[in-house]
């Protein structure tokens, strides 16, 4: 039986591991190289402690106060776009109280999952990604983010995630004692995990081709060959040499990240996602030393330490659109705000050559998409895990494969149903 996998981020690739696994002779086929894409980039956190959705409370009105500063964490650039609109109307609709909550043990699970699955890949010889369940700090500056950070750790300890700990100030330089922060306190996450992402996704690759996975590369889907419930074929045209191919398969796995909406009409299947653009950069044989990733709860960004040597600074949540020019400015936003928590990192603007930028899968709720569509009966989606996907990853192959074998989920997936929205 052969499946095809659309996509080869780090969804589409583990998704490719378990099926692999568990009989399925499979291809994987990617618009790139499987060399870059928005796994790579990111910072790295496997995170139970990120329950809360992308759609909050608050969030509209602050992204419309960041509207025109070109440093602002958040930025929805204005345009007429039919798609922006849908998705924009459905993210309002979503940003609420009741949503936040029935979102928080959804999200726990999946990455809970996710987090044994990774720890089970280290067991083999070909995985050592930098791995550290060390935990993971939230650092506040304010009053309004003690507050937020009190409520945080209450809602964490009704997750069952009891060994969350709010931190005074003394308290956290006690864990960071090789550098001076300037912050009120943190919370401590202990259940998370961080790794190193590009050292993972290339030994995903690696290990995958040595289990005779057939990779296809520079070639994107433009179309499906359909014979009633089914999908018989995928079609594909190569993006340098303008060649058509054919590939068939028993069943079709659609985990193209911030292009799925795209890949999903040409199955006649509405997905309301747009690409949420982000921004790291990478120091090597860093000056600057942290024990503990953070993310910087007022200045939207976020610092992970990886592979010994390394630190990267990360953030920013652009919706726009994939043909839109990088806006650098969003970098140097990253930068101040890391500048405001860690006074002594003086960190240069880089070359733009160094500096990394890709595009998140953003649904209209901030939950993923997984599960089967209801037009065809040999499709599974899994995609829209927002700024989730690589600590979501390894959970969501396991999920799409026991969906695939006809299994019992390992969770209840009804909160991430594909057409949720129709």
């Amino acid at each position: 039986m052969k499946a095809i996998v659309v996509g080869g981020g780090i969804i589409g690739l583990s998704t490719a591991l378990y099926l692999k696994k568990s009989g399925w002779d499979v291809a994987v086929i990617d618009k790139g190289d499987f060399s870059d894409n928005c796994s790579f980039g990111n910072c790295g956190y496997i995170c139970p402690s990120h329950f809360i959705p992308l759609a909050t409370p608050g969030v509209v009105k602050q992204g419309f106060k960041w509207m025109w500063n070109s440093t602002s964490p958040f930025y929805v650039q204005p345009r007429f776009d039919l798609n922006l609109i849908n998705w924009g109307m459905k993210f309002i609709r979503s940003a609420t109280k009741s949503h936040v909550e029935n979102a928080a043990a959804p999200l726990r699970d999946i990455a809970l999952i996710s987090q044994k699955e990774y720890e089970s890949w280290l067991a083999l010889p070909e995985f050592d990604f930098a791995y550290e369940h060390k935990g993971l700090l939230e650092i506040f500056q304010t009053e309004k983010g003690s507050e937020h950070a009190k409520h945080t750790v209450e809602k964490a300890h009704q997750l069952g995630l009891s060994d969350t700990l709010l931190l005074n100030q003394d308290e956290l330089k006690a864990l960071e004692p090789q550098t001076k922060l300037n912050a009120m306190g943190a919370i401590l996450f202990k259940c998370d995990a961080h790794c190193w992402p590009n050292k993972l996704m290339k030994q995903l690759n690696e290990y995958l081709r040595k289990q005779q996975l057939q990779f296809i590369a520079n070639e994107e889907v433009v179309g499906f060959e359909k014979s009633g419930k089914k999908i018989k074929s995928v079609s594909t045209i190569n993006t340098y040499t303008g060649n058509k191919n054919v590939y068939e398969g028993d069943e079709i796995i659609i985990a193209t990240g911030s292009w799925s909406r795209g890949v999903a009409a040409l199955l006649e299947t509405k997905l309301p996602m747009m690409p949420g653009r982000g921004y790291s950069v990478t120091l090597e044989d860093s000056p600057f030393k942290v024990n503990y990733p953070a993310v910087l709860l007022e200045g939207k960004a976020a610092i992970t330490p990886m592979g010994g040597n390394k630190i990267r600074f990360g953030g920013t949540m652009e919706i726009t659109s994939h043909k839109t020019p990088p806006r650098m400015n969003r970098v140097q936003g990253v930068l101040n705000a890391v500048k405001r928590y860690y006074p002594e990192f003086e960190v240069p603007f880089p070359p733009k050559e160094k500096i990394w930028y890709g595009y998140r899968p953003c649904s209209a709720d901030g939950l993923p998409y997984i599960g089967r569509i209801k037009k065809y009966d040999n499709v599974t989606v899994a995609t829209g895990h927002s700024m989730l996907g690589l600590s979501l990853g390894a959970g969501t192959g396991k999920l799409i494969d026991e969906i695939v074998n006809g299994k019992q989920p390992a969770m209840d997936l009804k909160p991430f149903t594909v057409e949720r929205f129709s």
